[in-house]
């Protein structure tokens, strides 16, 4: 199934690759908002708030980059 999935991401349009890098960055801004949010009623600090997240987060800036480059190679 994941080699389909491949296939698919390999013939996805300009436009599909704008839609997928939108939706990305709406994610990353709600999980860093809601963590935060999530953070401070806990009364944890941010800087470890965001030590928890940073694993998470270089995995969405590595997918981001990843679909930039495909959609700047189209």
């Amino acid at each position: 199934m994941s080699e389909s999935s491949e296939v698919t991401t390999q013939q996805a349009t300009s436009q599909e690759l704008a839609e997928m890098i939108a939706e990305f960055e709406k994610y990353r801004e709600r999980l860093v908002n809601s963590t935060m949010e999530a953070g401070k009623k806990a009364k944890l600090t941010k800087s470890s708030v965001m030590a928890q997240l940073e694993p998470e987060l270089n995995k969405i800036d590595d997918i981001l980059k990843k679909l930039h480059q495909q959609k700047a190679s189209q």
